[in-house]
């Protein structure tokens, strides 16, 4: 049996249940914690599951934040600093990782809270999230508010990236499923990843091969 809501249905739902609804829709997203420190260089840690690639050369990475939740401290701070990190959830921490979205109060570090460990890397000014596998750093490049529901657009320029070498192929792919990074779906479900293969770049009237992880 199929269920359909129209969009009567979708505005009559409790607040919750709607965003739970409609945080489901886009599939499974990327699991970050998000680290950036003011400018007395006290470090903030918030959990987000809208990251998103912009372009390669330059190396932009797109972020979307709401200022009215837990990453109102995240934005201030990265407009202070002109930094913050973007740390990969493993299957280790994702726990932690998930408190990180409870109200601390300002001043309060949600790594010491979660019991995460700050690394400090020179220049950056913005803490890594030291158990996470993958992670890099960002120069803040744009912020843009978003009319239409008062979210906003981070875009972050990759300045740092530190991960395992035995992860990174020769031909660029990095194969996080090794790293056990995890996904988010809706608001609070995380899940483990299994790859299905890697295929070879699509051409009109010819049918892709499967590579192997090195991309061969």
């Amino acid at each position: 049996m199929i269920k359909q809501l129209n969009r009567e249905d979708i505005a009559n739902m409790q607040e919750r249940e709607r965003a739970r609804l409609i945080n489901s829709l886009s599939g499974f997203k990327s699991a970050n914690l998000v680290g950036t420190q003011d400018a007395q260089g006290n470090p903030n840690l918030a959990i987000v599951s809208s990251v998103f690639h912009i372009g390669a050369n330059p190396p932009l990475i797109g972020m979307i934040i709401r200022p009215d939740t837990v990453t109102r401290d995240t934005l201030s701070n990265l407009k202070a600093t002109g930094f913050y990190t973007l740390n990969h959830v493993n299957a280790d921490i994702w726990q932690q990782a998930h408190q990180t979205s409870a109200r601390y109060a300002p001043g309060i570090s949600e790594f010491a809270q979660v019991g995460l460990e700050v690394q400090h890397e020179a220049g950056i000014a913005a803490p890594y999230v030291a158990q996470s596998q993958l992670k890099f750093a960002l120069a803040l490049r744009e912020v843009q508010k978003l009319e239409i529901n008062g979210t906003i657009l981070v875009i972050g320029e990759v300045m740092d990236i530190q991960l395992p070498q035995q992860s990174i192929k020769a031909d660029g792919y990095i194969d996080i499923e090794s790293l056990n990074t995890v996904a988010i779906s809706g608001l609070d479900s995380y899940h483990k990843t299994q790859r299905l293969g890697r295929l070879s770049y699509a051409k009109p009237e010819k049918p892709p091969r499967a590579l192997s992880l090195d991309g061969e």
